[in-house]
């Protein structure tokens, strides 16, 4: 599948997954692992099936390797989850996710020895998410809230920069097999829901307890929040299979930007849409963010030559 396709898909999928998502946690701030359960049973179910082939196609890359990438996925996953419990705004949220650019360059320079020459869009990257969390931080009450907030967040940035690092040492190891990573990164992790049941639980009967909307088209009733949740799974899928899919097209870094355009893109909705709280100070982070993403366009080149560069290759041969 062409890269530009697979960036559709992401910008696609993930910016219709916020809204769901925010109309989710609006409602019920602390139901982030009933969603995340739900996105991690649908994706594992469909990857079964279609797949693993009823779990009898053996994966292409170990499974020893599996269970550190899936590791550090499902801790991404509950601890973005917390943060999300703390009733901490989506518009802060995403912005301070957004800084996975930077942890994926530093993490990049550390352990693939990678060359990074441009460090004035590094800096305007940090200084926008410094600014917007700091302002946003006057904005809350208690103080020990935020710290947990903040320090939760940090903890996923990185892990989620050394999950892609991961990812990109073992594709070029073993060969891209995107279809089977999203399988095995969303089936491993189940049992570990167990620990999660009684909270989905409770959250499962507050669901049941919201208003009835009828789907239009299909005519089905049901409770509007387990729509909000079916429709968040879905977008989910659409997103979370694009993003595996540009991680075989390209580098690390790349994917990160693509998911760094795409939050700014839902950042903007999310402001205007849901009439988040937003200051001046915040736009100013912001655009700090989106301009430090953009230096790094030419890494967009990268989109359309990355499958003509073994063509050219195969000529001098």
């Amino acid at each position: 599948m062409r890269p530009a396709l697979a960036v559709g898909l992401v910008f696609a999928g993930c910016c219709s997954n916020v809204i769901f998502l925010e109309l989710l946690a609006r409602k019920h701030p602390g139901c982030g692992n009933i969603v995340t359960f739900a996105q991690f049973l649908f994706i594992a179910v469909e990857g079964f099936l279609f797949e693993a082939d009823l779990g009898r196609k053996p994966p292409a890359i170990p499974i020893r390797y599996y269970a550190i990438m899936v590791t550090m996925f499902f801790t991404v996953s509950v601890v973005n989850n917390y943060a999300l419990n703390l009733n901490i705004a989506m518009p802060l949220h995403m912005i301070f996710r957004s800084g996975s650019l930077i942890a994926n360059m530093i993490l990049g320079i550390i352990i693939l020895k990678k060359s990074v020459f441009k460090y004035t869009s590094i800096a305007l990257v940090s200084v926008g998410i410094f600014i917007c969390t700091f302002m946003s931080a006057k904005q809350v009450v208690r103080s020990s809230q935020i710290i947990l907030c903040i320090g939760a967040l940090t903890f996923a940035l990185l892990m989620s920069a050394r999950m892609g690092i991961f990812q990109e040492t073992l594709y070029k190891r073993f060969g891209k097999h995107s279809k089977e990573a999203l399988f095995y990164n969303h089936a491993l992790p189940l049992p570990g829901f167990v620990f999660l049941a009684s909270d989905i639980y409770d959250h499962a009967v507050l669901f049941n307890k919201s208003e009835l909307y009828e789907i239009p088209v299909i005519g089905v009733t049901l409770p509007i929040m387990w729509f909000y949740l079916l429709m968040n799974i879905i977008t989910q899928y659409v997103c979370i299979r694009g993003v595996f899919i540009l991680t075989t097209e390209c580098a690390s870094l790349t994917v990160t930007l693509v998911v760094t355009l795409r939050k700014f893109v839902s950042l903007i909705f999310s402001i205007l849409y849901f009439q988040n709280p937003f200051t001046l100070w915040h736009w100013l982070g912001t655009l700090f963010v989106f301009i430090g993403t953009l230096m790094y366009t030419e890494v967009w080149n990268n989109l359309g030559t990355t499958k003509s560069e073994p063509q050219k290759g195969s000529k001098k041969n």
